[in-house]
């Protein structure tokens, strides 16, 4: 082994240590911010278990450095970027350990590992200078993304759920409310008795109405934090019952019912999915195997008689 990839290896390995480290230390660097804080007061009336234990704040102890990687990640982030991160955790419930704060320290943190990163393993493969740029640049542009890119997956993924809970919990919510509760007790009695995400959002939005806010205005907000167009629907639905005067437990029983068929339909459109969704994994490693043992004996056979 050559001493310059040894030198390189060494100093990758370094480099690698640091940032295990820096990446420990902000871990517990944020302490949590006052969404989380008001959404773990929600969770522990209302739906308890749902959320996450956050970590004790450490930033005492390297707030200087956390500055720097806050400052970084802000300053090279696009404009509107804030908006678009902070709508990308609503969505994923701002998770406790994962204040915004946080996600642009990594973005920073993110943004210099990779690209020292990428500049180590282009000086290890030989590189030319503009080559080197360019895997600093991929690097960087990867580091800054990531945390962005896990947030967002995140988000994904409980909508999905959010979109596979809401016509049990409609349904739920419709028995409640005709069996004589007020709107108001029989979102508390689907928020207790169904954890999950969407238990957790009408927890909130419970919270919200006791601290003054208007039922239309908590709908809203309700709307405003998902991407569930199903959720969007009925919210938007009660808002309109609210101020037309409409009984609540009619609009209630339309939309369940409208949601069991859209349910069904989904599973429908699942199933019909499916033969192409095979079809790739079939031809890609059945049918090789099939020709081989269908093909591969006459082949050998024809090959033997040219030969011969």
């Amino acid at each position: 082994m050559s001493d310059r990839l040894v030198l390189g290896l060494g100093a990758g390995a370094i480099f690698l240590a640091i940032g295990l480290v820096v990446v420990t230390l902000l871990a517990g660097s944020v302490g949590r911010s006052g969404v989380a804080r008001a959404l773990e007061t929600i969770d522990i009336r209302y739906a308890p278990g749902s959320a996450s234990p956050a970590d004790e704040s450490l930033a005492e102890r390297i707030g200087p450095t956390v500055r720097q990687f806050s400052a970084l990640g802000r300053a090279v982030a696009p404009r509107g970027a804030a908006a678009a991160m902070q709508r990308r955790l609503d969505h994923a419930g701002n998770p406790p350990g994962w204040p915004a704060e946080r996600v642009v320290e990594l973005q920073g943190l993110g943004l210099l590992v990779l690209a020292f990163a990428g500049a180590v393993l282009g000086w290890l493969l030989g590189l030319s200078p503009g080559g080197m740029v360019v895997a600093v640049l991929l690097g960087a542009a990867l580091g800054f993304a990531a945390p962005f890119l896990a947030v967002y997956d995140r988000g994904v993924r409980r909508q999905q759920l959010i979109r596979r809970q809401l016509p049990d919990a409609l349904d739920l919510l419709t028995l409640s409310v005709e069996a004589g509760l007020g709107f108001d007790a029989a979102l508390a009695q689907v928020a207790t008795a169904m954890p999950g995400p969407l238990a957790r959002e009408f927890a909130r939005m419970l919270q919200e109405m006791q601290m003054g806010q208007r039922r239309a205005e908590a709908l809203r907000a309700l709307v405003a934090r998902t991407t569930v167009t199903e959720l969007k629907t009925i919210g938007l639905a009660l808002v309109q019952a609210g101020e037309l005067g409409i009984p609540i437990a009619g609009v209630l029983r339309e939309q369940a019912r409208q949601m069991r068929v859209k349910r069904r339909q989904r599973a429908e459109e699942t199933a019909r999915k499916l033969p192409v969704k095979v079809i790739f994994p079939l031809v890609l490693c059945l049918f090789p195997a099939l020709f081989i043992v269908v093909i591969g004996p006459g082949v050998l056979n024809v090959m033997a008689a040219f030969s011969r």
